[in-house]
């Protein structure tokens, strides 16, 4: 009966920074896509999603005595959170840029462009490629994940097969610096990047999997990349 009464799912210190970014994930998209909302917004949520992810393992491997459910359940929720994180808030600052730059908001208003219509039936299609592609890539990972330990144990070292979807939350605030920077208009730029990103997702080629010091580097670019996007967002509120 005491189990019945408790919660399922596990609340402890080494599921908490996999909650935290998934927080920040889903906040990035409630304001990318609501009138409040800014892509660059969106983009420091993203950032910080990447940050937090970034060492949600390492937090996890710290206790020693975790249940082979406790792992599958951290091991999951991760790959869910990177969904939304990584896979559908990308897409929401784009839409974002969308909105800003009247595309949407002429189409809705029966501007009579057939291009202007097609171009953001494309883009959106593109859009719905790269969830698509970051939902395969997640799940080819979870479903190789034996495959993965046995490499471990046999060479030493583990590959990731594609881009790792954590990867985003990189590149698109990147582009959107270059954007900001350069005054040139690169909402169309940003969503071919969400096309050949998307590629890259389910390409067949192997990657090292990165260790401390390669995640520590890749985290202070995140961090220079974030507060150069708060600094761009404070500026233009």
């Amino acid at each position: 009966m005491e189990n019945e009464k408790k919660m399922i799912g596990v609340y402890d210190y080494t599921v908490i920074l996999t909650y935290l970014s998934t927080i920040s994930g889903a906040i990035g998209i409630i304001i990318t896509m609501t009138g409040i909302g800014h892509p660059y917004g969106g983009a420091v949520f993203l950032m910080l999603s990447g940050i937090l992810d970034a060492f949600d393992g390492t937090v996890a491997r710290t206790k020693k005595n975790r249940s082979d459910f406790e792992k599958e359940f951290g091991a999951q929720i991760d790959s869910l959170s990177d969904l939304i994180c990584f896979g559908v808030l990308p897409v929401s600052i784009g839409i974002a840029q969308l909105r800003i730059n009247g595309a949407f908001r002429d189409v809705v208003r029966g501007s009579g462009n057939t291009a202007k219509i097609w171009m953001v039936v494309l883009l959106l299609s593109i859009a719905a490629f790269y969830i698509l592609t970051a939902l395969v890539r997640l799940a080819y990972f979870n479903a190789t994940a034996s495959e993965r330990a046995e490499q471990k144990a046999t060479i030493g070292k583990e590959y990731f097969t594609g881009l790792p979807v954590t990867a985003a939350a990189l590149i698109f605030p990147l582009t959107l610096i270059v954007h900001y920077f350069t005054r040139a208009d690169l909402t169309f730029f940003y969503f071919w990047m969400l096309l050949i990103v998307g590629v890259l997702f389910i390409g067949n080629f192997k990657i090292p999997k990165p260790g401390l010091k390669v995640i520590i580097f890749l985290s202070a670019i995140g961090a220079v990349e974030f507060v150069i996007n708060i600094y761009i967002l404070v500026t233009n509120i």
